[in-house]
């Protein structure tokens, strides 16, 4: 990922020392694992953690490894001997990597990876929803003019759109949760996955040292049905990261302003227009979310490997999975930002609800009308013709209303058609729904 889009906290956790510090541990765990079944001699663990501890991998040892990866020509390899210099320590030399294959390790570490990063964005997530609840239950009462088509439609609650999204995040929130679970698996069982030359209890082991639980049954490498699985929680936060974008997008084009991305001091809107406030942070967003789902079709495509194992999924990996998690991280940090410094301007959300001069109460005059004792289909065409009156006139529907010798409600019967609080009486019990 761009250093434009990484936050501090993933571009740590995917570096490269970061990645080879998990793979030592990994490959110290299994000769933890070995000593306990006596094929290792005790302590050799415990000096190579000590070594790591006392001369953490970082981007020096990177370095080191990418030079040998010149001449080995495998990532592992060129690890493990990168490893034996940076630790000094010959019985480690000699025990290092035992039973294993390259995959026992990459998959483990990778899944640990993985696991720790989706834990940052179920944080970042948190605070998106904490936002949103706050918006929701300040505008809880506030009436606003709903959209069809684009269209008004009817009154409803502003701070519903806000529920509605909290909703989806929190269901967002659970798909990742479980694929968070899914991809918690270790696997060390060896070249065609038959605990041949290791035997499980080293991947228990290695699995509880991670806090992960062993893979059931692998091949070479872990089913990647559960990266896929990853990728598909992520494309879906994606959408739903959208949806609040151009959701938002909406409210503050010229004509509507009914909301408005924060606008800070010393921004500018354009280069060339001093005047504008452009909503770059919603923008951004969107595109954000199409990275999100873009990543999922070639994750699907991993699924489906040649046999015990082939590595077509493992560039693929290289690119998506930090990237994916990375962006994710950063779009939810941005967005929260923008929902805590969200400008909302009150007296165009009445105004707009006022701007179609009261054709938004039609279907509560037709309701009316019908209880009344008009046939539905007689009700429909009064309340139809005073409507298309209104529009290409631009007369006051009410008044319309009151002046329609057919109508049978006048005053303060008509009147009390139009209060937009009607139409928020069941808002309570949907907030309630949700413990708010």
């Amino acid at each position: 990922m761009i250093a434009r889009y990484q936050t501090e906290e993933m571009r740590a956790l995917w570096s490269e020392a970061s990645r080879y510090r998990t793979w030592a541990r990994v490959e110290a765990y299994a000769l933890e694992a070995w000593e306990a079944l006596g094929e290792v001699p005790k302590g050799t663990a415990a000096r190579l953690l000590q070594a790591l501890e006392e001369k953490p991998l970082d981007e020096r040892f990177a370095l080191r490894v990418a030079e040998l990866e010149e001449v080995t020509r495998h990532d592992l390899v060129a690890f493990t001997r990168a490893l034996v210099e940076w630790t000094g320590d010959e019985e480690v030399a000699r025990y290092l990597h035992l039973g294993l294959t390259s995959s026992d390790i990459v998959d483990t570490a990778q899944n640990f990876l993985l696991k720790e990063a989706l834990g940052l964005v179920l944080e970042e997530l948190k605070g998106v929803e904490e936002a949103l609840k706050a918006l929701a239950l300040r505008y809880k009462k506030t009436p606003a003019i709903g959209r069809t088509h684009g269209v008004h439609a009817e009154p409803t609650s502003f701070g519903l759109r806000f529920l509605s999204f909290l909703a989806a995040f929190l269901r967002d929130e659970e798909r990742l949760k479980r694929a968070r679970e899914g991809i918690g698996v270790a696997m060390l069982s060896g070249s065609v996955g038959n605990y041949a030359h290791v035997p499980p209890e080293v991947e228990a082991h290695v699995a509880r040292r991670l806090g992960l639980v062993p893979e059931p049954i692998s091949t070479q490498v872990v089913p990647r049905d559960r990266h896929a699985e990853v990728l598909a929680a992520l494309a879906l936060l994606g959408g739903n990261l959208e949806r609040v974008a151009v959701e938002l997008r909406h409210l503050q084009r010229t004509e509507v302003l009914e909301a408005q991305e924060p606008f800070r001091e010393g921004q500018t809107g354009s280069s060339s227009m001093p005047h504008k406030k452009n909503p770059v942070g919603l923008e951004n967003l969107t595109g954000m979310a199409r990275l999100l789902r873009g990543y999922l079709g070639p994750a699907l495509e991993n699924i489906a490997l040649w046999h015990e194992r082939d590595i077509a999924h493992s560039s693929v990996e290289r690119v998506v999975l930090p990237d994916a998690t990375t962006l994710a991280h950063y779009a939810l940090r941005r967005l929260k930002g923008i929902l805590e410094g969200l400008v909302v301007f009150e007296d165009r959300i009445r105004a707009n609800l006022d701007l179609t001069r009261g054709l938004v109460y039609s279907q509560r005059v037709l309701n009316a009308l019908i209880a009344h004792g008009l046939p539905r289909d007689r009700a429909y065409a009064l309340v139809q013709r005073n409507a298309l009156k209104s529009w290409e006139e631009g007369v006051s529907f009410r008044e319309l209303l009151e002046r329609d010798p057919e109508n049978p409600l006048k005053g303060e019967a008509l009147a009390a058609l139009f209060d937009p609080g009607y139409y928020l009486r069941h808002v309570d019990a949907i907030y309630a729904r949700f413990g708010l």
